[in-house]
This record gives structure tokens, sequence and C-alpha cells, in this order.
């Protein structure tokens, strides 16, 4: 971890200036009827969950380029993420990949992160490759087999997870399938839906009173004529078909060009089945590239949504939230600093909305004014309210800078090129 002493002290390099830019946005704000510290509080409060195979340098099908320092295992990773809270407040949990990241002593890793006040969010499955020692392929699916014995196999992994998830301290899984086909009359569209349905049935019914499961959609890869769980509507009917502690997942690259993303969250919010997020963004596909690289605008009108839905005080609607990225050319933990601040930013600009205003100006059909009004928002420089709500959590007013400083990087790469390694839990 980064000792306090040094957040503080690259915080007073800052501080004068940040001072006087609160201030002013601070003033402004007030003639536009926003209490700053209201929307520094609701701030404070924005959490998103940190996946564990986020840590590592990523890769593609032409090649991975490891930077130094790197974590080793799941446990290394740990410390990693408790950096990234420590910077900026709001990343308190992580979500597992099992097998991926699964530790021997599940127990241990529980009390490890606990020592880094860290807790867990939602444990991940994977029936998308084949692990070592498995009995049966997933070359042609998993839930959607046409085997029965290849479907027995990937519904006890979930149980697997969920038993993992519990000694965790986790209170939910995330089930993505990459079933599917690839070309025409490769599988029976309606019955292979049906078996992944089954499927579900099982490990849901497995679950504990007080989890949920998401279900995630994607429209393509590597399935790329027909994906079983292929878009918003295909996961409502599982999520509604398995009942209550049942909701979908919506990751931002998942999702076909040019597609009305703010307008899917906006009807799963009604249907009562917006579970989570994972929060990404992308170009041209799945490019799981830093959250608000590419479309920020959409960002913010995906955050007007949900705080749209909690100004309304939408029964049941409390979403999970976590990342989802691939690293392939930046340093894993300043990725997702700045993952983190695109997040807070999007967030932040998603309360100065004028939702009085916006409503009266919907209600009179004024097209003109009902966009400025988001844009009179979205145009705001919130950077001084971020950095504010950072620093109330005895984070860093700029933690890109702070984590540079620090010298993390070069350290661990010294630490971890010496020596054998041994993990916490044989200690």
């Amino acid at each position: 971890m980064i000792h306090k002493s040094h957040i503080a002290s690259a915080n007073r390099n800052h501080d004068e200036a940040h001072r006087r830019d609160f201030e002013h946005l601070a003033e402004q704000l007030q003639r536009r009827g926003v209490d700053a510290d209201e929307v520094v509080a609701h701030i404070s409060a924005f959490e998103v969950a940190v996946p564990s195979w986020a840590l590592g340098t990523g890769g593609t099908r032409f090649g991975r380029f490891p930077g130094l320092g790197e974590p080793r295992d799941v446990f290394e990773k740990m410390e990693a993420i408790s950096v990234i809270h420590q910077l900026t407040g709001a990343t308190p949990t992580v979500s597992l990949h099992i097998p991926w990241d699964e530790p021997d002593d599940p127990a241990a890793l529980r009390d490890h992160a606990a020592a880094l006040n860290l807790g867990f969010d939602a444990v991940n499955s994977n029936t998308f490759q084949d692990q070592h020692g498995q009995h049966y392929s997933y070359k042609f699916g998993s839930f959607c087999h046409v085997d029965a014995a290849v479907r027995e196999q990937a519904v006890q992994h979930n149980l697997h997870v969920v038993e993992v998830g519990k000694t965790l301290g986790s209170k939910s899984i995330t089930v993505w399938l990459a079933d599917g086909s690839n070309y025409p009359g490769q599988m029976h569209l309606r019955h292979s839906f049906d078996r992944t349905l089954d499927c579900l049935k099982r490990v849901y019914k497995a679950l504990p009173d007080d989890w949920r499961i998401f279900t995630e959609h994607k429209p393509y890869e590597p399935a790329f004529y027909a994906t079983i769980v292929q878009d918003w509507g295909s996961s409502l009917m599982l999520a509604q078909a398995l009942g209550p502690k049942a909701a979908c997942l919506v990751d931002l690259g998942h999702h076909l060009p040019n597609t009305n993303i703010e307008l899917v969250v906006a009807r799963l919010i009604t249907a009562g089945k917006l579970g989570g997020f994972h929060f990404n963004d992308a170009k041209y596909g799945d490019d799981d590239l830093t959250t608000g690289s590419i479309k920020p605008y959409q960002l913010f009108l995906v955050f007007n949504e949900l705080v749209d839905a909690a100004h309304e005080g939408v029964e049941g609607f409390h979403p999970d939230y976590m990342i989802d990225q691939s690293h392939n050319l930046k340093d894993p933990i300043e990725a997702l600093l700045q993952t983190v601040d695109n997040l807070q930013k999007a967030y932040a600009k998603a309360c100065l909305v004028d939702r009085s205003a916006l409503a009266e100006y919907q209600e009179e059909n004024d097209v003109l004014m009902a966009e400025q009004t988001l844009k009179e928002a979205y145009e705001t420089d919130v950077s001084p309210l971020v950095a504010e709500a950072r620093q109330r959590l005895s984070g860093a007013l700029d933690p890109i800078a702070a984590f540079r400083a620090s010298g993390y990087r070069a350290e661990k790469a010294d630490a971890r090129a010496a020596g054998a390694y041994v993990p916490p839990q044989s200690l």
C-alpha cells in the first residue's frame, strides 16, 4: 500500500489551486440552485468494483506485452486494488473470476482482502473456454450444448463458483455465456435457448436467499451467427423466467454499433431487472477500452438514467457497478485510476441535471431547451467536485500523479524480480 503521508504530501502540492477551483465552481453552481457539498456527498458515496483480471496486462491473439512489477497471483492483485481504493476512495470491492483467480484457500483470500480494507462483489463463472482437467469440451457450447453431460459439467462449475463466493462474502454471480453458433443450421435456435434456461434454473435454485444472479448479453463473439443471450431482450427473458433474484447485467461494450444503451438501461429499470454494469468503452466492438475514452457523452447519458431513477425512488433500484477492461498498453493501475475518475465525473455531471426544469421542457415539448438542460450539466467541469470528494475520503486530489510519484510500480518490480514468491496463505 501507499503510505498515507505520501498522499497527504501529494495533495499539498495541489491543495491551494484545488481550493480556489472548488470555491469558484461552488459559487457558479449556487447561482444554478445546486449545493456543491451535496453533490460531493453523492460522489463520495459512489462505489465501483474492480475485477481481479484487470490488474495484469491484457493481450490479443497477436500477443501480450507484460509490464514491470505485475501481480503474480490473486493475493498481489488484491494489494494493487487496495492502492486504487486508497487513492480514489471508490473501489472497496473486488469481482473475482473463477478459475482464473481462484485461490487454493478462499478463506485466506477473504482474510487477506479484509486486511487491505477490501470486500468482494460478484463472482464470475467461466464456461467460455476449456480448463485444465475438465472432462468435456465447451467447443460447441456449455449450457446450450446438446450433450447433457456437458451441460451438467457447466452447471456444476457454476455451483462451485457460488460456493467459493459464499466463503468470500460475495452476494452475486455473473454468468456470461459464449454459447451460440457460427453458421445457419448449426443449432436449433429455440431448443438451445430452452436448454440454457433449464441450466440457469438449477444455478438459481442453489442461490442463497440474499444472493442475485446476473445474466449478461452480447450480440456476437465468439458466436458470429447466433449468440444464445444476444441482446437485452434475451437477457430479460431469462431473468424474468428465473425469478426475483435474477437481473440483467449491461456491459457497455456488448452492443452493436450505434445502439442506444441509455434506452436499454431505461427499459431494464422499468422492468425492475437492471442488475448492474460492466463499465468499459468501445469504438468498433467489445474493445474493452478505458471507460469514457471514446464515448464520454454516452456514459453521461447512461448515468443520467441511473441518477433519474434514484431521484424518483424507483422501487428495487440498486444496481451493482463494476469495471471490465483489458489494459493492453496502459499500466493497469493507472488505467483503472483513470477509469474511476471518468466514472465519478460522469456521475457528478448527472447529479447536476436540473430535473424540474427538464421535466417542464419535456411536458412542453421544448426540444431545444430539454437538450440544453442536459448539455449544461455535461459541459460543466466537475473536476473540483470529484477531487474534493476524493480528498474527503482521504484519497488523492490527483490519483495518477500521486501514484506515479509514489514509486509503487518500480518498487514492486524490484521486489517481484528478486527471490522466490511465497503466497500469503502459506505464511
